[in-house]
């Protein structure tokens, strides 16, 4: 039972809660993260032999660790076998970050193509074992698109909050099609936020978004999945976006508990990276304030257009902890580091090339050596952002300029173009 496993407990006083306590929030207005009543029993070999077994739900890059998180009965999980997702090299990206030891650990390979299926799947199992009927949340793109495809696989009704002409198309055409009902809020993702957890309680919907613990639980298996390809040598950096402020709370999470359980021999330094429009946490941080304060955000990078991050004070304790960094990026930055990794062939949308324009600027900063391992996180496919794709790469003024060439049906014209563009040694 999982009643003498785990319990919420408050992430400032010492509350603790039932695993089925229906709110998020302790008494003392602060958030509830899982916490383990005992020592978790799950061996390297166990989660070796899971990761071939093709047959059962345990083979997905969640739930093989599932006793570091969630340890449900497989009749109880609803999974698209997310996760097992690819730890690259590139040789491009080295060199522009200037960084030797530099893996991408790209999430935008999940199901619905963002890392929110990690926490998504471990969420919404947990609906469906406390007997929810429907689920919400109030989404930039990628939360919604996650919760309409888990919600449609396990026939569960879902409600998505977007701020009206703050998503691209390229994730409100998935929630749509996956059978979501959206509603379109005025205002921006905070409003959406304060708006669709009101509702949820007026309601009885089960809330989806990132204060929900079970979604943080879900996502720290990036770091156990990370760790489990690198053979469990920890890097010295682990380097993402800033958004909502979840992924760094359940990363960092994920590392201190595997560093307390024996597994690894230390815990990485973690450097967020917000975009300059949309910065609380590096300001807070930066004018070593003691609360955050709220911002009204604007950025290319959509997937992290968020003024009042909900997992500010769980992020806090993270890079506190990991003697961790945290810096901001231009729009001018994220588009170039976007058009290098999209050049490398891994490809993604804006917010995730965060991670690498951050890297960049802290190498350059003497923050991070250059002989020093690092693994950037990619949050979200390239597909995800379609719009900013063409308009990057269709501006004529533009250096990163790639547009569609227009020649007339004559194979000597095509063949003389051909040939200009082999000798072009800037292509």
């Amino acid at each position: 039972m999982l009643n003498d496993k785990i319990s919420l407990d408050c992430i400032t006083c010492d509350k603790s809660y039932g695993y089925d306590y229906s709110d998020f929030y302790c008494e003392c207005g602060d958030l509830l993260e899982v916490k383990f009543k005992s020592l978790p029993d799950l061996s390297k070999e166990q989660i070796r032999l899971r990761s071939t077994n093709f047959a059962s739900k345990v083979q997905s890059g969640v739930w093989r660790f599932k006793e570091w998180h969630l340890d449900l009965e497989e009749s109880s999980i609803c999974s698209r076998n997310e996760g097992n997702t690819n730890l690259y090299n590139s040789s491009l990206l080295s060199e522009y970050t200037g960084i030797n030891q530099l893996r991408i650990k790209h999430e935008g390979e999940n199901p619905s193509g963002s890392f929110k299926d990690r926490g998504m799947t471990t969420a919404i199992s947990m609906a469906k074992l406390l007997g929810y009927k429907a689920v919400a949340c109030a989404s930039t793109g990628n939360t919604s698109a996650s919760m309409a495809s888990y919600a449609a696989s396990c026939g569960l009704k879902a409600f998505v909050f977007i701020p009206e002409g703050k998503i691209s198309f390229g994730k409100l055409s998935q929630s749509l099609a996956y059978g979501a009902h959206t509603l379109q809020i005025k205002g921006n993702f905070d409003d959406a936020l304060d708006l669709v957890q009101e509702i949820c309680k007026r309601k009885g919907i089960y809330l989806l978004n990132s204060l929900n613990p079970y979604r943080i639980e879900g996502q720290k298996s990036i770091f156990f999945e990370m760790m489990q390809q690198l053979n469990y040598k920890v890097p010295d950096w682990i380097i993402l976006p800033g958004g909502n402020l979840g992924n760094i709370s359940a990363l960092g999470k994920g590392a201190c508990e595997l560093f307390e359980w024996g597994v690894i021999d230390k815990i990485p330094r973690f450097a967020v990276v917000q975009a300059q429009g949309a910065n609380p946490f590096y300001t807070m941080m930066s004018s070593r304030a003691h609360h955050l304060e709220k911002m009204t955000p604007e950025t290319i990078a959509t997937a992290i257009r968020i003024g009042n991050p909900v997992s500010w004070k769980k992020a806090q304790k993270i890079v506190t902890k990991s003697k961790g960094y945290v810096t901001q990026v231009s729009e001018e930055e994220i588009i170039e580091a976007k058009v290098m990794v999209d050049r490398s062939g891994i490809g993604a949308e804006p917010a995730s090339c965060c991670s690498i324009a951050g890297l960049k600027k802290l190498h350059n900063q003497k923050v991070i050596q250059a002989n020093e391992s690092v693994v950037a996180v990619l949050t979200g496919h390239v597909l995800k952002d379609p719009d900013n794709n063409v308009k990057i790469h269709t501006n004529m003024d533009s250096p990163f300029y790639n547009g569609a060439i227009k020649l007339s049906n004559n194979t000597d014209e095509i063949e003389t173009t051909i040939d200009k563009l082999l000798l072009d040694s800037s292509c």
